[in-house]
């Protein structure tokens, strides 16, 4: 099995050495390897934007590990059409990433964003995320992690192209409760942006930044953000399959009638 591993929280975050021991795990019984290839700086909330109009720069830090001046799913094509050119990957770990990705908001997380562009390999790529910026028990996310993607694994065919995007609450394993599979939850209203106070802008121009998410609502079926905050893991399936084509028929009688 060859594993690719990236996320958006850059080369030096913490979480990309938990994805690493989990890989490492996966691979211990099958013959294979692992790959690192994470942006250079922090690049979250770029969703699935790729370095368009710029080449991007690839370093070779050490032995399958690379630092790449890009966004994380510049580091999936590197890694598929580059680097492990020879031997593409089966499976992609983006994460672990440092605060949750549920919701709307994997519309745009850099974490999910990479994932998405390993969905038509072997397996179906894993997003992982834990709701703290100072996970209490890297352990047990790494332990719980591992279990769950061999049970993906084991049925991968069932989730071909696909995603699938797992979060944890910020939980010790004593106080686990199990795990859901849940559906993507929808938000309320955004909280409004915050205005910056800026002495050396003119009347006319302002700063801003983003604010909270809506909260999110409680739908007919269990939502992550429900799971995450009831303290259970929450995982979901994330479909791109982008099936456009089932409205054809439709959209023509209305634009023919």
């Amino acid at each position: 099995m060859q594993i690719l591993i990236t996320n958006d929280d850059g080369i030096n975050a913490p979480g990309l050495e938990v994805a690493y021991n989990i890989a490492k795990s996966l691979i211990q019984k099958k013959k294979g390897s692992i790959t690192i290839i994470a942006p250079t700086t922090e690049k979250s909330g770029v969703s699935h934007s790729i370095s368009f109009v710029r080449p991007s720069l690839i370093q070779k830090i050490s032995n399958n590990k690379y630092a790449l001046e890009g966004t994380p799913a510049d580091c999936i094509l590197a890694g598929i059409n580059y680097v492990m050119k020879d031997k593409k990957p089966d499976l992609i770990i983006s994460g672990v990433n440092m605060g949750r990705n549920i919701a709307d908001d994997i519309l745009y997380s850099g974490t999910v964003g990479a994932a998405v562009g390993g969905r038509n390999l072997k397996y179906p790529p894993i997003a992982i995320s834990v709701a703290s910026y100072e996970a209490k028990d890297i352990s047990f996310i790494t332990k719980k992690s591992l279990e769950l993607i061999n049970k993906i694994i084991k049925f991968s065919e069932t989730y071909s192209g696909k995603v699938i995007n797992i979060n944890f609450p910020d939980i010790s394993e004593e106080e686990y409760k199990g795990v859901k599979a849940t559906g993507l939850s929808k938000r309320d209203v955004p909280a409004k942006p915050i205005k910056i106070e800026d002495q050396s802008l003119s009347k006319e121009t302002y700063r801003y930044r983003y604010n909270l998410s809506g909260k999110p609502i409680k739908g007919d079926y269990v939502t992550d953000a429900e799971a995450v905050m009831d303290g259970y893991v929450s995982i979901s399936v994330l479909d791109y399959s982008l099936g456009s084509y089932e409205f054809i028929d439709n959209l023509s009688e209305i634009i023919n009638e």
